[in-house]
């Protein structure tokens, strides 16, 4: 697996004409080399791969690091690059401009004032994107324990409690059920507060006849779930049940059209003209969605601004939703791996309107 993944990168190191890339970005280096900490950095040329880390590291790096030399170093790990002589003059080294800061880009200037670094964008990101049958069979694993939990939720949940005390909720049943924590700080948001789509869970408590917005996941060998539903406690007025129906079909024809080949805009599109005849594409202000893997948000976004065509193994969710101020709001979410002719939906969470 990573050795496929490692010559993917060095073909496309020789047609961007680079001598070497320096990957900082933590996810990205989990990907290649299996590391789950928090400092470690690895650079990769035509005949090297080397994984570099400091001494709190070094167990766990022989533990988790797989085809890759590994370098545990007390000095900082730009120095170290140059102690071990991995790079030399003249040469290109490609770095991932979105996530090396000005500061640590200007740190390996003055280390390497004869190296000439070469901002890259996506360069992982399109290898990542497309994820194998065990990044997939995690990501499956992390969608079933979320479904768990939200059942579970579903049982608990009563007039009176705090959204507060539902994330809590969330959170231990996650890992009661095996996941190794959350993937996000849930999103609880009853009532008035649905109207916000990233609202944080708050001290208000819910009432009976409000509609709650549930939005959260989990991470099971490193990869992400991310599961949105929205349920009635008590029941619902006759706008709020309309409101759902509306947001259920533009998301059921999203998951009905999406497959590899469609542009990822052309998805977006589906369900917003869902919303727009039915007099609510006003009140839907965010992309349909995003990738899904060792990040929470990855590439490819799913919005109408994208210029992506998904791929076959590509992981995205499909999350339309619908938010009027004073009122309240609804989403529902779902985990799909994009696949030819259709869709793998992950989630096996309900989407009818569940009253409790």
């Amino acid at each position: 697996m990573y050795e496929q993944r490692l010559a993917a990168v060095r073909r496309s190191l020789v047609s961007s004409k680079l001598d070497a890339l320096l990957v900082t970005h933590l996810p990205h280096v989990r990907y290649l080399t299996g590391f789950s900490g928090s400092n470690g950095i690895c650079l990769l040329t035509s005949r090297r791969r080397c994984f570099l880390t400091d001494g709190r590291y070094r167990d766990q790096a022989k533990e988790e690091v797989k085809a890759f030399r590994v370098l545990v170093s007390k000095e900082s790990l730009s120095r170290a690059v140059r102690t071990a002589r991995l790079l030399a003059a003249r040469m290109r080294v490609g770095f991932e401009s979105q996530y090396l800061s000005v500061d640590s880009l200007l740190g390996w200037r003055k280390v390497f004032p004869k190296v000439t670094f070469v901002p890259t964008r996506g360069f992982i990101e399109r290898f990542a994107s497309v994820k194998d049958e065990l990044e997939i069979r995690y990501l499956r694993e992390a969608a079933e324990i979320s479904d768990k939990v939200f059942r579970k939720i579903v049982s608990l949940l009563r007039p009176g409690m705090s959204e507060q005390h539902v994330a809590a909720r969330i959170g231990f049943y996650h890992r009661k059920y095996g996941a190794e924590g959350d993937a996000f700080e849930p999103i609880v948001a009853s009532g008035w507060r649905g109207a916000f789509p990233h609202a944080r869970a708050s001290a208000k408590a819910i009432r009976k006849g409000e509609l709650v917005t549930l939005d959260f996941g989990c991470r099971v060998g490193g990869y992400h779930s991310d599961l949105t539903r929205t349920v009635a406690v008590g029941r619902p007025i006759p706008r709020a049940k309309k409101i759902y129906q509306v947001v259920l079909d533009a998301q059921l024809e999203a998951v009905e059209a999406a497959r590899s080949g469609i542009a990822a805009r052309a998805l977006d599109g589906v369900a917003r003209k869902c919303l727009w005849k039915r007099g609510f594409g006003r009140s839907f202000g965010h992309s349909l969605g995003h990738g899904l893997g060792l990040q929470v948000h990855e590439f490819p976004r799913v919005s109408s601004l994208s210029k992506e065509i998904l791929r076959s193994g590509n992981v995205i969710t499909i999350e339309p939703g619908i938010y009027i101020p004073g009122f309240g709001g609804v989403r529902i979410e779902d985990d799909v791996v994009i696949r030819d002719g259709g869709c793998e939906v992950l989630n096996r969470s309900s989407k009818e309107l569940l009253i409790v």
